[in-house]
């Protein structure tokens, strides 16, 4: 026999990409965390996101804080740009936290997000993302023994083959450049590219178009969750492939232009990317689930 229980929430989006918060400091209830995904984030029945965000005590030595993301089709995620700047906003503006930096465990590391006050009130979140990971097994690429950066790399979807650039900022990315981004058919080519062999853990697929060498125009099929307004990690790596490429620089702050809103984007010559955006609060609520 089901049982109904209830399961607060916190809604909150970074340039339209948007996560339910649950708070395990208070929520200690246990549930398949995938399964419960899958029904919140659904939009006609549940409460409708890009999935879920568990936010967990850490023990790890030094870490404040865990993050655990299940993306809309109950796949857990290794790490999430908007999440992150999401998770910084909740943990501060809910008291868990004091402090303007920290750090945050996850699945693809420690991540650090540093709060930007204005007043009192946060204005913007910035976020380490740490190196990128370049190495065909990082990735990871099941084409191993090509070079490294891999540039130009081909991938063939329905007799078309497409050149991308593979980066890891804390989730795989490929990324390909094009003379419009708005032209592509990404609904079509976003799930087979996803789930093209070339990927053995699946890709997040970015189509870029360079305006000019401090900003880039860029859409993004997100792995497990499809197409989104906005993806961190994919505007980082779309930056890293920029310049892996020559259209872009070190050093220099980038704009990077998604469906919900800019990103600045900067890949620092001590080899870290920093990320800086907004996060919002949409509202609070309870979600019932039987299980």
């Amino acid at each position: 026999m089901k049982k109904r229980v209830e399961v607060p929430f916190t809604k909150i989006q970074g340039l339209g990409n948007e996560y339910l918060f649950i708070d395990r400091f208070a929520y200690k209830t246990e549930h398949d965390w995938s399964r419960l995904s899958i029904v919140m984030a659904e939009r006609h029945f549940g409460a409708g996101s890009d999935g879920i965000i568990l936010v967990e005590p850490s023990e790890v030595p030094g870490c404040d804080f865990r993050m655990r993301i299940f993306n809309a089709d109950g796949s857990e995620g290794d790490m999430c740009g908007n999440g992150m700047r999401s998770f910084a906003r909740y943990v501060y503006d809910h008291g868990l936290t004091r402090k303007t930096e920290f750090a945050v465990e996850t699945r693809a590391g420690i991540i650090r997000p540093r709060l930007i006050l204005r007043d009192g009130e946060v204005e913007a979140i910035s976020v380490d993302l740490g190196v990128p990971k370049l190495e065909r097994h990082e990735i990871p690429l099941a084409r191993l023994d090509g070079p490294v950066p891999a540039i130009n790399e081909p991938v063939e979807v329905d007799g078309q083959v497409f050149y991308g650039t593979g980066v890891c900022t804390g989730n795989p990315h490929f990324v390909i450049f094009v003379d419009d981004v708005w032209q592509v058919e990404l609904e079509k080519l976003g799930p087979k590219l996803e789930r093209h062999p070339l990927f053995p853990a699946r890709a997040n697929i970015e189509f870029a178009t360079v305006k000019s060498r401090d900003e880039i125009d860029m859409r993004v099929w997100e792995r497990g969750s499809g197409i989104t307004l906005a993806c961190g990690t994919g505007a980082s790596a779309v930056l890293v492939a920029a310049v892996l490429n020559g259209f872009a620089d070190k050093d220099v702050p980038t704009k990077v232009n998604l469906p919900g809103g800019t990103l600045i984007i900067e890949w620092k010559s001590d080899g870290h990317v920093w990320m800086t955006g907004p996060a919002k609060e949409v509202y609070r609520g309870v979600f019932y689930y039987e299980e």
